[in-house]
């Protein structure tokens, strides 16, 4: 579903990425490890069209992804690709269900269509009695679970998740660890995710290793 060829990326004077393919399934759980300066977050941010590559192909269900420019690459990011950061990135002046909704009214959904879909997504995520907090009155986990549901909003191919558990404590991490294969399980969800934690790692269908720029 995902296929990156050739992959190069340098900043200054450092390579950073050196020629890398990678290639995701619909509906796989696929883990990037690696020690820090690997490249494994510069990676992740070009497939997901949020940084470009120096040289090298993406394509996202056989769409070259690579050729696409300004409005039409922001659309196509908005519509087929979700993304959970290591921060959740919620707005605080917005509702936990209005954060939800944000890619939706970007994206022009049916407003009415799109509330009843961000109350689908809350109540699978665990969080149907915190529709209206806002992002202070929500523990960390509970935010992660908003900027999670907020990456499914808009039914993307795949979600694209940077450290999503860097920012957990350990029983959270493992809370969104089950989040994933649910989803998955559940919604055929195809999850690309780049981690330092190893049990994340354990549970993904494939883990990719990275090194000086390659994956090994």
């Amino acid at each position: 579903m995902l296929k990156a060829t050739g992959i190069y990326k340098s900043y200054d004077n450092l390579q950073v990425l050196k020629g890398v393919d990678i290639e995701v399934q619909q509906g796989e759980i696929v883990s990037i490890v690696g020690s820090s300066g690997a490249g494994k977050s510069t990676l992740l941010h070009i497939l997901g069209t949020l940084d470009t590559a120096d040289k090298g192909s993406i394509s996202l269900d056989g769409l070259e992804v690579t050729k696409m420019r300004g409005k039409k690459l922001a659309e196509f990011r908005n519509k087929h690709i979700g993304f959970v950061f290591q921060f959740h990135h919620l707005l605080p002046e917005f509702s936990a269900i209005e954060n939800v909704c944000i890619p939706g009214w970007i994206a022009g959904t049916n407003k009415k269509e799109l509330k009843q879909h961000a109350e689908e997504l809350m109540n699978v995520l665990g969080l149907s009695e915190r529709m209206d907090h806002k992002p202070s009155e929500l523990s960390g986990g509970e935010q992660q679970r908003v900027a999670v549901a907020r990456a499914l909003i808009n039914s993307p191919r795949i979600v694209m998740a940077d450290e999503p558990t860097g920012n957990l404590d350990s029983a959270n991490a493992r809370e969104l660890h089950g989040l994933f294969m649910d989803l998955r399980d559940r919604l055929g969800q195809t999850f690309l995710i780049v981690t330092h934690n190893e049990h994340l790692a354990e549970l993904s269908d494939r883990v990719l290793h990275m090194k000086d720029g390659l994956i090994v």
